[in-house]
């Protein structure tokens, strides 16, 4: 299929042929008829685009704090490599569209294949062939909408809630300032409330547009015109609300809204523009500012929006779902009319060329609406799925049928499921452009996602089939790097189709999951398992280990990790569907731990503060050895993330974040120099299971061993709640 992407490092925009998204659970694939480009926001995203890297760094400077914090805790290398990961991918555009459902996911009842819906979201409403969106984005369409005009149902709820937030009421007055396509919405939507709207706008044909759908004048900002109608129809008060749907970075707009409201007026604020407030206006009159936050409430909240949990109607009214329904209500009664807005439909094959238009000004516009190929004038499906993988003239070598390792002289040949930012900066980096590793195929459920590993690492194919990809038999290692939650049952699928694994940790999230695992391995004698534990790979911490030396007697070791806090929005911070934080990332500390002292735990005894914010595990090994390992989430991000201490016969080891080691004993040893950057170990473990796997040797650690660490990591979670010692049984 094909889709509209940009790649934000370099902006330039494409149509590309990406792989058909798959139709998850609790979901539904729709087939787009008409998608809407927002000529404000998305043109925003496309000029920003080709700024410069200065250019950039100045539009969003949230953005490049985030990066000053991830260089003092990870290092500059590791944080360029993720910045620019991000930077020169292709990134999605379109957030508003109307489909026919041609695919239903588990779960879903409330339509069927063949439905008209108008679906919602910047990663669900794209402007592709094909989407996957989930329940509360989509919505059925009523009979009597058009599928062009239900397209414009994400911004109806955009403008509909910016309403709500002002609470108008029947006779108010108010001022739209700025009446580009939310605007004119929202003009549309005060006059269906009763409300009297006054409009603002530079562009005089914006100005009319407004005035033939409901508003009672229109002019340009600060002009007389506006001035006198305020004055007038407000008998000299000022307007009892001010909407600002205006861009750009003038600060007319908000000082405009203070002159013209009324005493303890209020002001909402929709659009992105400048809101340097003048402090002695807005106190003067106690001006109530708002913001209006996108669709309405469940926006931003991955539970309401990627797991389809409703808020109840008696607690929350109108969520995002169900302000799309009335929105399409309101146009189905004749109380909305898109028709008017719509500028210009243009062919979806002409889309980098309307883009082009509407950024050099050739294409003056309110709305522009993609329209999609019929039935019959379709990609076939055989040279969708040709284009998809990149190549049709790559064959497949002949099928393999030996387990977990690759005959002499033949490259690995690789799969990845999952191409997320972990594997993109982290693990491909290090597998691409080698002669012992071919990089055959990339799985996703994001279509998009797939087509930049391809772009950037050079798969040979992409798909969103797991199944079809663990069937070929051309596959010799899979990959695991999606989410915690699925990391355990396609471990088992791929061990059982006889492919050797490397998970990214956690093996699993829980004992049931891990028995379903091992049990896969006993069943079809397959044992070629690696967990992503790379630090015991790490060259600094291997040379210190050596230093170290042999030991006789029971070791201590204190293990200091200072994780620091999750951003709101991270997955990490979903304990039901995810594990807990130390679940998805403790077995790395354990696992470092049973590699210095080359023995395996025995028990837990684990303690952490309300909320397990700060997490205090002691782990026993089976000669007396103790290991102290705080997992803390409160500490200051300036300070080392891993600090590690090892005290036995007489010598201590200290290890300093992966930047400094040294060796007090008889002969005291310390590193030469601080490396460039934190070497975490990711390529020697990537290089050793390569090996592995080329030759049919031993895995790099026994799986006998990381079943035992990730018990002891489960063990943890369950000796915080029931405050005893929990014994470590594998």
């Amino acid at each position: 299929m094909k889709q509209v992407v940009q790649n934000y490092k370099s902006g330039e925009l494409a149509l590309l042929d990406v792989p058909v998204p798959a139709c998850k659970r609790g979901g539904v694939l729709v087939r787009t008829l008409y998608s809407l480009i927002s000529t404000g926001t998305e043109m925003m995203k496309v000029s920003e685009a080709g700024l410069s890297m200065v250019g950039k760094a100045r539009s969003r400077p949230d953005q490049v704090a985030k990066v000053m914090d991830s260089v003092t805790t990870n290092g500059v290398l590791a944080t360029y490599r993720k910045v620019i990961n991000r930077l020169d991918s292709y990134t999605p555009l379109g957030y508003s569209l109307c489909g026919v459902v041609e695919e239903i996911g588990e779960g879903i009842t409330d339509v069927a294949v063949g439905d008209l819906v108008a679906c919602a979201g910047n990663e669900h409403a794209l402007h592709a062939e094909l989407n996957w969106v989930p329940r509360n984005l989509y919505t059925p369409v009523p009979a009597k909408v058009a599928a062009r005009h239900a397209a414009f149902g994400t911004v109806g709820s955009i403008a509909l809630q910016g309403v709500r937030q002002g609470e108008p009421q029947l006779g108010d007055i108010v001022l739209v300032i700025g009446l580009g396509l939310i605007g004119q919405l929202v003009v549309q939507l005060l006059v269906a409330s009763g409300a009297r709207v006054i409009g603002a706008d530079p562009d005089a044909s914006r100005c009319r547009l407004a005035e033939s759908l409901g508003a009672l004048v229109c002019g340009a900002p600060g002009s007389s015109e506006v001035d006198a109608a305020v004055a007038e129809i407000s008998n000299g008060h000022g307007v009892d609300q001010v909407y600002l749907a205006a861009g750009g970075d003038t600060n007319q707009p908000v000082e405009l809204a203070a002159r013209l409201s009324r005493d303890r007026g209020r002001v909402i604020d929709i659009g992105k523009c400048s809101l340097d407030l003048p402090w002695n206006a807005y106190y003067e009159k106690e001006l109530d500012v708002r913001f209006s936050r996108s669709y309405g409430p469940g926006r931003y909240d991955p539970e309401y929006e990627l797991e389809g949990r409703d808020y109840p109607i008696g607690y929350v009214r109108w969520t995002e779902r169900r302000n799309l329904e009335c929105f399409l209500d309101l146009i189905a009664r004749g109380r909305v009319d898109v028709e008017p807005l719509i500028s210009h439909i243009a062919d979806f094959s002409t889309a980098v060329e309307t883009y082009r238009q509407l950024g050099d000004g050739g294409l003056k516009a309110v709305t522009v609406l993609f329209r999609y190929p019929g039935p019959a004038e379709r990609t076939p499906a055989g040279e969708q799925e040709m284009k998809a993988a990149g190549s049709g003239e790559t064959a497949r070598s002949k099928p393999r049928t030996s387990i977990g390792w690759t005959p002499p002289g033949q490259a690995v040949r690789v799969a990845f499921v999952g191409a997320g930012n972990y594997a993109s900066s982290m693990l491909l980096p290090h597998l691409v452009g080698r002669d012992d590793v071919r990089l055959q195929q990339v799985v996703t459920t994001s279509a998009l996602s797939a087509t930049n590993a391809r772009h950037k690492f050079g798969f040979a194919e992409v798909s969103t089939d797991v199944d079809a990809m663990l069937a070929d038999p051309s596959i010799d290692a899979v990959f695991v790097v999606t989410r915690h939650s699925s990391h355990a049952e396609l471990t088992r699928r791929a061990l059982l189709a006889g492919k050797a694994v490397f998970v990214e940790k956690p093996l699993a999230l829980s004992e049931e999951d891990l028995g379903k695992v091992l049990a896969a391995a006993e069943e079809s004698g397959n044992h070629r398992l690696q967990v992503g534990f790379n630090r015991r790979f790490a060259p600094l911490l291997r040379q210190a280990k050596e230093n170290f030396g042999a030991r006789v007697g029971p070791a201590s070791v204190r293990y200091l990790v200072n994780a620091g806090r999750l951003d709101g929005g991270s997955w990490y911070g979903r304990p039901e569907s995810e594990g807990s934080r130390f679940a998805g990332e403790g077995g790395h500390f354990i696992d470092t731990v049973t590699w210095l002292l080359d023995l395996d735990p025995t028990s837990v005894y684990a303690t952490a503060t309300p909320g397990h914010g700060d997490l205090h595990a002691l782990v026993r090994y089976p000669d007396g050895s103790t290991a102290s390992i705080t997992y803390a989430t409160s500490g200051h991000p300036g300070f080392p993330k891993e600090t590690l201490e090892v005290v036995a016969d007489g010598k201590i080891l200290r290890f300093d974040d992966f930047l400094r080691a040294s060796v007090y004993s008889r002969k005291r040893w310390s590193s030469s120099r601080i490396p460039r950057g934190r070497d975490k170990g990711q390529r020697a473990e990537l290089d050793a299971f390569i090996e592995a796997v080329s030759t049919g040797g031993p895995m790099p650690v026994p799986i006998e061993s990381l079943a035992a660490t990730t018990l002891a990591t489960l063990a943890v979670e369950r000796s915080v709640t029931s405050g005893a010692r929990v014994e470590v049984r594998s």
